[in-house]
């Protein structure tokens, strides 16, 4: 079927725009979700509308036994992969480190760095001509945070970005070699629900004039950047940081 694209975290935000511009781009759409299947569909459907393949699947990604099953059923029902963008991530409400309580970090980590890793070893399977793929790409989606820390917010988070920075820049030169390229954007303050299910939904116009662009991004910017970073106009880059921040 082509370019077969699976995304994580694609029922809304980032990765739902992802999933539609991938669409436009050429690709069949696999959207990954964990709880918002209503979400989900509704990405699917306006996908389909314009007679591009996409497929929904549910799956936890911080559990292994969730994404091995992810990726058998794209081996199955769609084809060999050739992109991956890990998008899924959490955040939780804002508080400072000394508040933190052990559940809730094993939580963000759980998802935001063993899910990403778990991801990234079935898509190198797939993927690498060592092993009869025809190549590909990786794109994580970290966050800016990671260069600011978020004290008194969510410095767990930040962290956990900060490990998929680190993760980034060991595994493209593990793989550079099979033919697949691993890159990073790092979305500053952008206008998504995360903010709202951190507990602080005016966080975008609260931080607006600290930004040099003295304004939120969208996550359609986010989605091009991705996209571009997946072309082959990006076909020379790998183990690179894009931050898509506004300047911040």
């Amino acid at each position: 079927m082509g370019k077969i694209i699976l995304i994580t975290g694609g029922s809304e935000g980032i990765g739902a725009s992802t999933a539609i511009l991938a669409a436009q781009k050429g690709y069949t759409v696999c959207i990954n979700y964990r709880q918002n299947e209503a979400g989900a569909a509704a990405v699917a459907n306006e996908i389909r509308k314009t007679g591009t393949t996409c497929f929904t699947i549910q799956g936890d990604i911080s559990s292994e036994e969730d994404v091995v099953k992810m990726f058998l059923f794209v081996d199955k029902n769609v084809g060999r992969l050739t992109a991956l963008v890990n998008n899924a991530g959490i955040v939780e409400t804002g508080m400072s480190v000394r508040e933190m309580s052990r559940r809730r970090l094993m939580n963000i980590f759980s998802v935001n760095v063993i899910g990403s890793f778990l991801c990234a070893r079935e898509a190198i399977k797939r993927m690498s001509v060592k092993t009869g793929g025809s190549g590909g790409g990786i794109v994580n989606v970290g966050s800016a945070a990671s260069k600011h820390g978020s004290p008194f917010e969510y410095v767990d988070y930040a962290s956990s970005k900060g490990a998929i920075d680190t993760m980034m820049f060991g595994l493209s030169k593990e793989v550079a070699d099979d033919g697949i390229r691993v890159n990073t954007v790092r979305p500053g303050i952008i206008h998504t629900g995360i903010h709202a299910k951190g507990g602080d939904p005016g966080k975008v116009e609260r931080k607006k004039d600290a930004i040099p662009m003295k304004r939120g991004g969208y996550p359609e910017e986010v989605a091009r950047t991705i996209l571009w970073l997946l072309s082959d106009e990006a076909s020379y880059i790998t183990g690179a940081l894009v931050d898509v921040s506004g300047g911040r």
